[in-house]
Order: structure tokens, then C-alpha cells, then sequence
């Protein structure tokens, strides 16, 4: 049976239509990625560590797909980041970045502009799938001739990919976690598109809009999800998007910001699954990114106003439907409750 041709070259072309420029201060990682793009027959444009480029770094080669390896928060190598992160916002380059849980705070906040694929504490078969990612999403790629049903298609099984590569690499088993329990894959869904200009509501509306829910509340739903955890396997009720939701509403109505970092261990699931959630919660309009007035290098992430009203109205109508409960409890001629 023939196969089908993903080279990345350009019809009628021997030359590569899709050149890579890696910058990595850890020299494994570095050493890593130049071999994975040498082995699909990449053209790698650059090879360097971040900390290298220093004050130059306007003039360094920029490929179709920039690597980046930034494992700590250091100045130089923010300012560095920073750079060719506007430059590959400007050129089209898109971009796959690898750090560590602890600098992660410190790279989002210089990522503002070319809307990088984030990785954390991620090892080689995880970099590798973020690679293959990005490069179904170049528009100058083979992979341009698929529809938007297969492209999603394979940007799901990339992360699919990733996750079974990642429980090889750390368990050498598949199907079953250390202590034998289930796991199963998550990917976010693209059913929702974001709010529309259909979603905006009169003004006479807008004032009958319920309150956001006791904080306290919200915090014991978190905190009973959290309690379910100890008895079931974790992976069995893995919710991401419904963990972010809960946990940016009960911090707007503390007053209170959060990090990207913080919101990251809130979603449940690991920093580089959960960074795709936000992204893509991002995209659809539930959620913000806030700079930080006073430090421009930090962000945090809030609910849009829209989703704001939405977590209201859905907590007002569960405490009207439990209001509803209470008095069919008492009403001989309503709902007999057991």
C-alpha cells in the first residue's frame, strides 16, 4: 500500500520549503533538536545557545519554525527572548518554546506576540511532537493540501502522540500509570469558536446580570474535585477547562491575579497541557491576558467579561434550581423527593 508524502519540500523543488533556526542554552536540548530536524531532512538555518545572541539579536537567522530553549529567568536571556519573539511575530516564523516550571512566569510574560507553543519540563519525544505541530500549521508546508477537518485530525493525534510518548519514556508501559490505574488522552477540543457579535445582549439585560458566586463557594467545588482525587484515578475526571473556569471566577470575585503558573497547577493536568487549554480558551474568548502595570515582564490570566457573566448566570441558576428543590421537599402536590 503507498504511503502518503508529508515531505516538507516545495513541488517541483528539491530545496526545502521550511528552514528551522534552533536556540537552546541547555546543550542536550540543543543537541537534541538539531538531530530530530537533521533526521526529517529539515534545512536548519542556525544553531545556538539563547544566552549567545546577547545584545545582537536582530541579527541572527530566523527560520519558518524557531526553536527556543529557555530553562531559567535570567535578564539577558529574557531580553533575548523578548527580541526574537517580535521578530517572529512580524515575520510569520512560528514558534516552539521549552522551559521549566520555575522560569515559566518569567518566559510567558516575554511571549506576547508570536503565540508560541509553550513546553514545560518536557522531555525529547514531547519537543519532538511540538515540532511535527507547529510545522502541520505552516502554511507553505505539504500538509497545506489537507482539510480543516484532517488538519485537525492530526494535530489531535500529535498530542496523542505526545502523551504516549511521554508514559513510554517514563513508564515503559502502555495503557495503565505506575500504580496500575487507567489513563486517557486530552487534547483540546476546537468545538468552541468564542462569542460573537450574536452573543451581546441589550442593555436592559446587562442589569439584571446575577452577581458572581461566593468565592467560598467556588473554592469548596474546587476543593471537593481535589478530595475525589485521592479515591479515583485523576486522569478518569481530568476537566481542564472547567478547573481554569472555577478557579479564575473565585479569583475575581476575591479581587485577586493570578499566574499563569498558578493557573497551570489549578487545571489539574500537566504545565505544557494545560498552557494549550489556556491558549485555547484564549483564542475563544473566555479568557484574558493582563499585563502587569508595574512589571512588564509578568502576565496573568482572568476571565473575559463575557465568560465572567456566563460562571454567574450558570451559578445563579444552580442555587434557583436548588431554591426549586427545597420547596418540592415541602409541597405535597410537587416532586416527591426519596
Amino acid at each position: 500500500m503507498a504511503l502518503t508524502d508529508f515531505a516538507y519540500q516545495a513541488v517541483g523543488d528539491a530545496q526545502l520549503a521550511i528552514s528551522v533556526s534552533i536556540f537552546a542554552d541547555r546543550p542536550n536540548v540543543r543537541a537534541n533538536w538539531h538531530e530530530d530536524c537533521a533526521g526529517a531532512g529539515l534545512h536548519v538555518l542556525d544553531t545556538r545557545a539563547l544566552a549567545d545572541i546577547g545584545g545582537v539579536g536582530a541579527a541572527c537567522a530566523l527560520g519558518d519554525v524557531v526553536l527556543l530553549d529557555c530553562p531559567d529567568a535570567r535578564a539577558a536571556t529574557l531580553a533575548a527572548l523578548a527580541r526574537i519573539d517580535v521578530r517572529a511575530a512580524r515575520s510569520g516564523a512560528r514558534m516552539v518554546v521549552a522551559t521549566t516550571r520555575a522560569a515559566l512566569d518569567a518566559v510567558f510574560g516575554c511571549l506576547d506576540q508570536s503565540r508560541p507553543e509553550i513546553l514545560v519540563d518536557a522531555s525529547r519525544g514531547e519537543r519532538a511532537v511540538a515540532l511535527g505541530r507547529v510545522m502541520a500549521g505552516k502554511p507553505n508546508a505539504r500538509l497545506r493540501d489537507l482539510s480543516e477537518d484532517d488538519r485537525l485530525t492530526l494535530l489531535r493525534l500529535t498530542e496523542q502522540v505526545g502523551e504516549l510518548t511521554e508514559r513510554l519514556e517514563r513508564l515503559g508501559t502502555v495503557g495503565t500509570a505506575a500504580d496500575g490505574s487507567a489513563f486517557r488522552f486530552e487534547s483540546p477540543e476546537a468545538a468552541f469558536r468564542g462569542f460573537g457579535p450574536e452573543d451581546a445582549e441589550p442593555s436592559t439585560l446587562r442589569r439584571t446580570r446575577p452577581p458572581l458566586p461566593d468565592p467560598r463557594l467556588v473554592r469548596r467545588i474546587i476543593h471537593h474535585r481535589q478530595i475525589r482525587a485521592r479515591f479515583f484515578d485523576a486522569a478518569l475526571f481530568a476537566d481542564p477547562a472547567w478547573d481554569i473556569l472555577l478557579d479564575l471566577t473565585a479569583a475575581r470575585a476575591e479581587h485577586l491575579r493570578v499566574s499563569v503558573t498558578s493557573l497551570c497547577i489549578a487545571s489539574g493536568v500537566p504545565p505544557t497541557t494545560a498552557l494549550r487549554w489556556i491558549g485555547q480558551m484564549i483564542d475563544a474568548g473566555l479568557l484574558e491576558r493582563v499585563e502587569d502595570e508595574t512589571d512588564r515582564r509578568r502576565a496573568f490570566i482572568a476571565l473575559s467579561d463575557k465568560a465572567a457573566d456566563a460562571m454567574a448566570r450558570y451559578f445563579a441558576e444552580l442555587e434557583a434550581e436548588g431554591a426549586k428543590l427545597v420547596s418540592n421537599r415541602h409541597d405535597p402536590h410537587g416532586v416527591r423527593m426519596a
